[in-house]
């Protein structure tokens, strides 16, 4: 084999070496993802042994003190403004080096060099789901109120409602409205987009990722029949909050690992919106505080009168319905749920 060749294989064998270890570390440490970890960890087992033949020669042609480009930089790369940054930075920097290596193996080493384009194949599944987790965080983080709006379940009329959730404290109005024609659903939909943008309250529409793109919704709920957090992303875009029902830990970990941006976890109590016939309960939102990271929204038959027993998990955020759309003071019941939901106002 070319002199040369074994510097560029020992260059671009260090580089993946280095970038594998550099996004695991952060599947690890900042995810916290089980499997993630694994696929990344299989992923630098499985190069290791793909390149073995190559590192006991390779490392002999090394000759950094010689190598022209060692001197060779520019601003960019000693500079990151985030991990997002610095996991992107490794991803790319991963991505190149394997094919570097892939076509140079070419000449002399066939098999290996397919070898190594299957675990670049493999690499750009893994940088998929990694491009889900990188997005910037949303404001759904400051979300303690999300109340969910159903005609059905408000004792006046469900606009007038929504604006009075929204004068009492709520963070988050979801449009949750299983029955209407699209066009009557996109109606409403643009109506609430319009009250919540003016209110600087988030705006969430259930299920149905094509109305949440034409109002320009904050965002869309799926559930765990609906389409998955990955083709919802493919519809709306990176910019676009997606949240998903969980029922097991199972699932809240299954969507994190996807990329979800905040997960609904229930059902909590019984509920006269949504019955149910099994009741995670309080048991699963104290699994979901101790290892879920991303934002949580406990939900289903939550009241005031029980809302101290779901604030005792963790979870600091509930989703409600009927316990104050229900009520005649709409705006006075989502104020004493925002008093129980901030810290300094109970303290």
């Amino acid at each position: 084999m070319n002199p040369g060749i074994h510097r560029i294989l020992d260059a671009n064998c260090n580089r993946t070496r280095e970038a594998l270890r550099v996004i695991e570390e952060y599947a690890r440490f900042v995810l916290n993802d089980e499997a993630l970890c694994e696929s990344l960890k299989t992923l630098r087992h499985d190069f290791t042994v793909a390149t073995a033949s190559l590192a006991g020669v390779s490392i002999f042609h090394r000759d950094t003190p010689g190598d022209v480009g060692t001197g060779i930089s520019t601003p960019q790369e000693r500079t990151r403004a985030g991990l997002a940054d610095v996991v992107t930075a490794s991803c790319k920097r991963l991505g190149e080096a394997l094919r570097v290596i892939e076509e140079y193996l070419k000449v002399d080493q066939p098999d290996t060099a397919t070898l190594i384009e299957q675990i670049r194949y493999r690499f750009y599944t893994i940088e998929g789901l990694l491009a889900g987790r990188l997005r910037p965080a949303t404001r759904f983080a400051d979300v303690r109120l999300y109340i969910l709006i159903t005609e059905s379940s408000c004792k006046s009329d469900w606009l007038t409602s929504a604006r009075d959730a929204i004068a009492g404290g709520a963070d988050c109005i979801q449009l949750r409205e299983k029955n209407l024609d699209s066009g009557e659903l996109l109606v409403r939909a643009r109506q609430l987009a319009t009250l919540c943008a003016g209110n600087g309250v988030v705006f969430i529409v259930n299920d149905r990722p094509d109305i949440a793109m034409l109002c320009n919704a904050d965002g869309v709920h799926v559930g765990q029949t609906d389409l998955s957090i990955l083709e919802t992303r493919k519809l709306v875009g990176p910019e676009k909050i997606i949240g998903v029902s969980t029922h097991s830990i199972e699932q809240a970990r299954q969507a994190v690992h996807d990329g979800a941006d905040y997960i609904g976890v229930g059902p909590i109590y019984l509920s006269p919106t949504k019955p149910r016939d099994h009741i995670p309960g309080l048991a699963f939102a104290r699994a979901v505080h101790d290892e879920i990271t991303c934002p949580a929204i406990a939900i289903a038959g939550i009241t005031l009168a029980n809302l101290p027993a779901v604030l005792e998990t963790g979870l600091r955020a509930v989703a409600v319905t009927s316990a104050i759309l229900e009520c005649d003071d709409v705006r006075g019941a989502a104020r004493l749920f925002k008093t129980q939901l901030t810290p300094d106002a109970r303290a």
